[in-house]
């Protein structure tokens, strides 16, 4: 699929449409405007539309991430607007990392407790064909 003249544009550091935005990243435009709503983008207004830089663009693409990954999107919001305060970007990834790693221990927790649930299942499995066995046999 080819480029449109106007994603080539974008490409140099232009504005973005929220039509170009959803389209790009597989969203819908109500998605976008939530996510205006929450604060977390806040693009300029041209009469009745949106003109997305940039910035909101990167923006988006940083709470689309870390929805995927799976955090709240309190997080995300904590985790962006860390970017802009002291200490910086530094702070910012030392704080997503501390998110990162409690995540990934949530999902270990959870894989083994889902071992676990599926270890006990086929236990009771297989004492249900037992006794299934045994009852038709009499």
């Amino acid at each position: 699929m080819s480029k449109s003249a106007a994603a080539i544009e974008n490409d140099a550091g232009d504005t973005f449409s929220i039509t170009e935005l959803a389209q790009e990243f597989d969203v819908t435009t109500r998605t976008i405007r939530f996510y205006e709503d929450q604060g977390l983008v806040a693009p300029a207004r041209r009469g009745h539309s949106r003109i997305y830089a940039q910035r909101n663009r990167t923006r988006l693409k940083l709470i689309l991430r870390g929805k995927r990954l799976g955090f709240s999107l309190a997080e995300v919001a904590e985790i962006i607007e860390l970017y802009d305060n002291q200490p910086g970007e530094t702070g910012q990834l030392e704080f997503f990392l501390s998110k990162i790693a409690d995540r990934r221990f949530l999902l270990e927790q959870q894989r083994e407790d889902i071992a676990i649930t599926l270890e006990e299942l086929k236990i009771v499995e297989a004492r249900c064909h037992e006794r299934l066995a045994e009852l038709r046999d009499k």
